[in-house]
């Protein structure tokens, strides 16, 4: 049997410690973003999941319902197209998509140039529809108030404890395709447990964007965070008048 080479592939260079100093300028970029949310009252929710769990569709529910109350904003991140952008756009939202071209997560820096090319006045809330994918995205802050991720019960109900850290770094955890459970082996009540032993402050609950199942909860919950924002906005305009 031939050897294990122990040589590195060409082109690749040993680095000690990036991760540790990419992840410290990606928070000194992400606290300006909150920094500027906060300056001007916007909520900014960062949805995460993995791939083809439901984020675009709930969004364009999200935006049927909501979009005649409340100034929307999203920003799309995805590897190639601007398919989830048209999407939204498509029911009214405005939507600029972030091109990855192969990153598997959006990063803080790439939020704040995007911010460039969009209008922030009168805008009340910002919501970033990150990559699909559960393990990356969950490293990086991006100035979010929120941070929300689905879990379709397509995927199944261990994810939680599989990638702990995407579920311990949420603050609501949504099951998606709910309409599918009767045909499928998923425990909500497991999948909830497992999430809520990762992090016992996690609230969650059930949705479907195609038979309407949460989606009401669900703008509910939108609508009670930004009012918290707006609530807290307006004690600083009257402190510092």
């Amino acid at each position: 049997m031939a050897e294990k080479s122990s040589k590195t592939a060409r082109g690749t260079v040993a680095c000690d410690n990036t991760t540790v100093q990419l992840l410290k300028a990606n928070d000194f970029v992400a606290e300006a973003i909150r920094k500027e949310m906060a300056s001007r009252g916007i909520l900014l929710l960062n949805i995460t999941s993995s791939a083809g769990s439901g984020k675009t569709t709930l969004l364009q529910e999200t935006g049927k319902r909501l979009k005649d109350r409340l100034n929307i904003k999203i920003l799309v991140g995805d590897l190639e197209t601007e398919r989830d952008a048209e999407r939204l756009r498509e029911v009214g939202i405005e939507a600029l998509q972030i091109v990855t071209g192969g990153i598997c997560h959006l990063e803080a820096q790439m939020i704040l140039q995007a911010l460039q090319n969009i209008e922030l006045k009168d805008t009340d809330l910002l919501i970033i529809e990150n990559v699909g994918n559960l393990v990356c995205p969950a490293s990086f802050d991006l100035g979010e108030d929120y941070r929300i991720t689905l879990l379709a019960s397509t995927e199944g109900d261990d994810k939680p404890k599989k990638y702990p850290r995407m579920f311990f770094t949420s603050d609501l955890l949504l099951i998606s395709k709910s309409d599918l459970l009767p045909h499928l082996p998923f425990s909500v009540e497991a999948a909830i447990k497992d999430a809520q032993e990762v992090n016992p402050e996690i609230e969650a609950f059930s949705v479907s964007s195609l038979n309407g199942e949460g989606i009401d909860r669900w703008c509910s919950w939108l609508l009670e965070k930004l009012e918290q924002k707006k609530k807290a906005f307006a004690e600083r305009q009257r402190a510092s008048a």
